[in-house]
């Protein structure tokens, strides 16, 4: 076969074009359970509060077990337990699809179901994005992290339409099936493998613990101003679907079908920030991240004063675009700069501040929308995205990334001093 090149690179590995492939179902199945679970629980309650705490249930796992995830990656076989978290994810969203369609479908079930869901998601995610380099490389990881995004927004840009439809037609259960019979061919790849094409620079260690992930992060004052920039932009940025359901339900009267359509609208401005990127070598500093966050939280304040359906749904681009490039710059970067011995305990701690604060966020978003209205807290939520962005510029001001060469012993050694 001949040599892949330029944006397309890393599918060059085996490996790697089977796990993109199968990615390519799941990621849709994904989005289309998001849109059904988000319209399922308005549908039930008719609640923004209700919508928050289903969201922040899903996400509070990785906030208990993502640096927990990063120390198994550390430790044993990833493709491995990928298999077991591939799997226990497509039961889940089964088991909520057989609630739906035969009508017992409580509100209390969707809380289980989705506080399930997140505890395979906490521990897969940090196993995730270590096993990347392991399928292309070092070489063509910073292309591979961009192709996975890619991968995943694409998606995203069937996912939510697929699934307005398929509820206006037949109701939430189906989008749930669609996604748990997406994971079987996830599964499928992970089988077909081949362990001798793998890129293993450091085998996994028994020995590694959780803690050296965070001190790591401590020592590493770039990587600390990357992952606080973070923090705030997924706390109270990323609030796509509950920001989208809300104002296509409350603002503008619309249904399940406009709804979807708003998640592709998203999507068409994160697919492309992911192909652009893709096509880059050169990696993007914590300077870099912190004003294109900083420009994400502007473009959520603009979202928030959209006077119409149409003109939300054409700004919606933008905000994916200034999104995604905040967050392939970030992953790709810190996984580019971490060495190979305890990165998926530093990305573990990454998933941590990513989807931390969500649990804590979401419900009271949504009480906030409840009680003060919708825009009032969108606006609000892309200020402080922004604010947090350009005050931890100004405090990280003088920080320089750290070499790649950099072993994990001198950074921990250094951790002490950073401590004292």
């Amino acid at each position: 076969m001949a040599k892949t090149t330029g944006s397309l690179r890393s599918l060059r590995h085996r490996n790697f074009r089977l796990f993109f492939a199968a990615n390519a179902l799941s990621n849709i199945g994904s989005w289309a359970q998001r849109i059904a679970q988000d319209w399922l629980v308005l549908q039930l309650t008719n609640s923004s509060k209700e919508l928050g705490i289903v969201t922040g249930l899903q996400f509070l796992p990785s906030l208990l077990l993502s640096m927990y995830g990063g120390r198994l990656a550390d430790r044993f076989n990833k493709r491995r337990l990928l298999f077991i978290t591939t799997t226990g994810t497509g039961l889940t969203a089964t088991a909520l699809g057989i609630l739906v369609v035969t009508h017992t479908v409580q509100i209390w079930h969707v809380y289980i179901l989705a506080f399930i869901l997140g505890i395979f998601g906490a521990i897969d995610g940090p196993i995730r994005f270590a096993f990347t380099p392991e399928l292309v490389g070092k070489d063509d990881l910073a292309n591979a992290v961009s192709l996975n995004s890619a991968n995943f927004h694409g998606g995203r840009l069937i996912g939510p339409a697929l699934s307005g439809l398929l509820i206006a037609w037949f109701g939430t259960g189906p989008s749930f099936f669609f996604n748990g019979a997406t994971y079987i061919f996830v599964v499928l790849a992970l089988l077909r493998m081949r362990e001798g094409e793998m890129h293993i620079d450091h085998k996994p260690s028994l020995e590694a613990k959780a803690r050296d992930g965070l001190r790591y992060v401590l020592a590493r004052r770039d990587i600390m101003a990357v992952m606080l920039t973070v923090f705030f932009a997924g706390t109270f940025g990323l609030n796509f679907q509950i920001f989208s359901a809300m104002m296509a339900q409350r603002v503008f009267g619309k249904g399940p079908a406009e709804f979807g359509s708003l998640g592709t609208f998203i999507a068409v401005g994160s697919f492309g920030a992911a192909v652009t990127f893709a096509k880059l070598d050169r990696r993007r500093g914590p300077r870099f991240i912190g004003a294109m966050a900083a420009i994400f939280g502007m473009v959520v304040l603009l979202q928030a004063l959209m006077p119409s359906y149409l003109a939300y749904g054409l700004i919606l681009p933008f905000l994916g675009f200034s999104a995604l490039t905040t967050m392939i710059s970030s992953n790709s970067y810190i996984q580019q700069t971490t060495d190979p011995s305890i990165r998926g305990r530093v990305m573990g701690v990454y998933l941590m501040v990513f989807m931390g604060g969500t649990p804590f966020a979401s419900p009271l978003i949504g009480w906030f929308m409840d009680h003060y209205g919708v825009r009032q807290t969108i606006a609000g939520c892309g200020v402080i995205t922004s604010a947090a962005a350009l005050v931890i510029a100004f405090l990280f001001r003088n920080d320089r990334a750290r070499p790649e060469s950099i072993s994990v012993s001198d950074v921990l050694q250094d951790y002490e001093g950073f401590k004292g």
